[in-house]
């Protein structure tokens, strides 16, 4: 049994092969922008293409246009290789990451838009313990109520909050994702875009 992590919600464009529950192999880069550009690639360099019985691919919040990219690609292989396809919170991604090492409740905060953060409460098992919000940073601070905080804006939080935080500054990557609680993996593959997007259609 073979799958196929994908994840480029974020600054990163991360792919990651198990097999029975057991790394292949993977690839991450930290790229700001060009992810359809390099994913299918990368992608391809996997063994046997990457190809997969199953695949898991973030659904966000995070950028707009990754989101999409990554989310199209999982369904375009998916259709190729006749496998199933799933999908996963990139916040809950994050916290399992941190939870690999300690187990503790765990505030995620993340690069939203227009000047926000996206944060979200874990507990210690990796379930949320609240709903996910895109907030300013001062709202934000106030939203999280843990000791640890982790994320690309950790350390900005940490900074900010003017009260004892651990800090744990951490991009998603898709080597960790069989580790996201099951309870939180889908089929329903929406995008969890955070905000309304930019560029609107004209209306009469």
């Amino acid at each position: 049994m073979r799958i196929l992590a994908i994840e480029t919600a974020t600054e990163a464009c991360s792919i990651a092969l198990f097999e029975d529950g057991l790394l292949v192999d993977a690839s991450h880069v930290e790229l700001g922008r060009g992810h359809a550009e390099r994913l299918i690639p990368m992608i391809s360099e996997l063994p046997g293409g990457g190809r997969a019985e199953e695949l898991r691919v973030s659904l966000g919040p995070g950028s707009f246009t990754g989101v999409r990219i990554g989310i199209a690609a999982a369904r375009a292989l998916g259709l190729a290789w006749s496998a199933k396809v799933f999908g996963y919170p990139t916040l809950a991604l994050v916290a399992a990451m941190v939870r690999r090492n300690q187990s503790l409740p765990v505030g995620v905060c993340m690069n939203g838009g227009h000047g926000e953060w996206f944060v979200q409460d874990f507990c210690a098992d990796g379930l949320p313990a609240g709903a996910w919000a895109s907030l300013s940073p001062r709202s934000a601070i106030d939203h999280l109520a843990g000791q640890t905080v982790a994320g690309n804006r950790a350390g900005d939080f940490a900074e900010a909050a003017g009260r004892a935080i651990k800090a744990i500054p951490l991009l998603p990557d898709a080597r960790h994702v069989l580790e996201v609680p099951e309870a939180l993996i889908t089929t329903h593959l929406s995008p969890i875009y955070g905000r309304d997007p930019d560029a609107k259609v004209p209306t009469r």
